[in-house]
Order: C-alpha cells, then structure tokens, then sequence
C-alpha cells in the first residue's frame, strides 16, 4: 500500500467525486480510478460505491478513511520531529487535552518556551478522555490532559497544581438562578445536558455519578455534549441545565448564563500524561522538561 495511493484515496473522498478529484489532483480521471482500483484490490474489499456522479464510502472505506487519516498524520509527525539542525530545535508537539482552564498552565509554559526556541510549533487537539488516550496510544500525540478520575496504569504522569469545580450552567432567567449552589435534589424534574462521557463511566471512573449516590435514576437526560460550547448554546437557547467546569463558563463571558457549583463541592484534579518508555523529540523534551520545574 504506497503512500502516494492513500492521499489519493482521501482526497476523493473530500471531493466527493472521481472527476473533481482528479482535476484537484492533476490527474485524468481514467489514472485516479484505476489508482482507486489497485488500492481496493490491495485491501480486498470494495471502498466506494459509484451513485451517479458521486461516491459513497463503504464501511471498508469508512474504516480505510480513518486509518489513512491516522497513518498520514504520523507521517508528518515524524517528519517534524526530523525538522532541526544540531545548531536549531524546532519541530512539533502535540498535545490533546478536554475543556479545561487549565490549559493555560501549559499555554505559559509554551509563551516562555517561545523566547527561547521560537521555531517550536504546538498542535492542539480538543477531544474527551477516550479521544485523547486513543490518539496518546498510538502517538500522534506526545502528551495528553487527562481529568481525574482517569486510568494513569499505561502512562508516566504529572500531577497538574490545578483543581476544576462541578457545578451546573443555566440561563440566568432559570428557577435555579438565585440559588448560591446545588444539591441532589435540585437536580430533578429539570433537564439536564451532560456530557457522553459522564453517561459512559462506569461507578469507578464517575465522579458526578458518586456524588449523585450511584444512580441517574430519575433523573431527565435531555442531551448529551463531547465539548461544551454546543452545551453552552443549548443551555442559552433554554433546552436544560448543563453539568460542567467552573472554569470553563468563567472564561467564555456569556451575560445570558451562569454557573452554580455543586454542594457537597465536588473536585476534579487533572494530570499532564504521556506513554511509558516514550521516545521523546527534542522538542518535547525540553517541555516536559518546563512541565517538570513549573509543576514540581
């Protein structure tokens, strides 16, 4: 399976049709269908079906599609590593972490870093837990930020000098507004956007379902979020009442919202982690490097 075949096969699939892809490509349209052909029957299975005159992936195309996207990406990781001189550090660091303030730890770290080794690039990638250590396990990432409760077994860690606080987002016109903070109780009969991933954990990597005492039972799951902002616009537009990070209302500035925390207060610590036995880029060691004096 030759690279060039792979970038071939995703830029049809962005363009949507052979003959756009092909004209994108500077190809003819006879020499990109016959490249798609020698990757299927490289793969063995059929990766478009042809609907007039456009392509519909199927589900073996589907998956190619990610693994093609993934494969890519570590190519130019590890071209990026490769990106220096022995006179010059430069290249990449990526990093995945949910929405959380503090990010902003790891932001000052990178302004300082900037100073000092301006042709360092950082990538950011926003996900959940479950998006970041399967992206952390197969190193497209070199670190990850993780929110306790979280599985640290397969990883080499750093505990971050911040703590983020639960609590609920509404309108500022809602039933709950005037409270200073929320119990169990008031969490029933209203409905509430949560996270997939709060729905997901089991009781041992649930906080919020501890505090509740073991049970969603009752209450009206509205909707679910993977990152807040589509909460937030929910939450304005009256579908609910999110459970979230204080932090995280604070930075947007929203007047038509607010954020109550729960009683009893309940905490979330959070943790900067990579791979056991990583092979670290220059680069991303002279961060961990930041990481380890501004954190320890």
């Amino acid at each position: 399976m030759e690279i060039r075949a792979l970038k071939y096969f995703l830029t049809t699939v962005r363009e949507g049709n052979i003959t756009k892809a092909a004209k994108y490509l500077n190809l003819t349209q006879p020499n990109l269908s016959r490249q798609i052909n020698m990757l299927e029957r490289d793969i063995g299975h059929k990766l478009f079906e042809r609907k007039h005159n456009n392509i519909e992936l199927t589900p073996e195309g589907i998956l190619l599609k990610k693994r093609a996207e993934e494969i890519l990406n570590m190519i130019d990781k590890t071209r990026a590593e490769f990106n220096f001189t022995d006179e010059l550090i430069a290249g990449d660091i990526f990093i995945g972490a949910g929405e959380t303030w503090a990010i902003s730890l790891l932001a000052s770290i990178m302004r300082d870093m900037q100073k000092d080794y301006p042709h360092i690039r950082y990538n950011i990638y926003s996900g959940n837990s479950e998006d970041i250590t399967e992206k952390l396990d197969k190193g497209l990432l070199d670190f990850g930020v993780l929110i306790d409760p979280a599985d640290l077994s397969k990883y080499d860690y750093l505990k971050m000098p911040a703590k983020d606080t639960w609590g609920l987002i509404m309108r500022r016109d809602s039933k709950l507004a005037q409270k200073k903070y929320i119990v169990k109780k008031d969490l029933y009969n209203i409905p509430l956007i949560v996270s997939r991933q709060t729905i997901q954990n089991d009781m041992q990597n649930n906080d919020f379902l501890k505090w509740l005492g073991g049970s969603f039972s009752g209450l009206e799951i509205a909707a679910t979020y993977n990152l807040i902002y589509n909460a937030l616009i929910m939450v304005r537009e009256g579908m609910g009442y999110a459970f979230a990070l204080d932090r995280l209302i604070d930075n947007m500035h929203n007047e038509d919202i607010c954020f109550l925390p729960l009683k009893p207060k309940l905490e979330s610590g959070l943790n900067v982690v990579w791979k056991k036995n990583q092979e670290f880029s220059r680069a991303s060691k002279i961060f961990l490097e930041r990481m380890n004096k501004s954190f320890l």
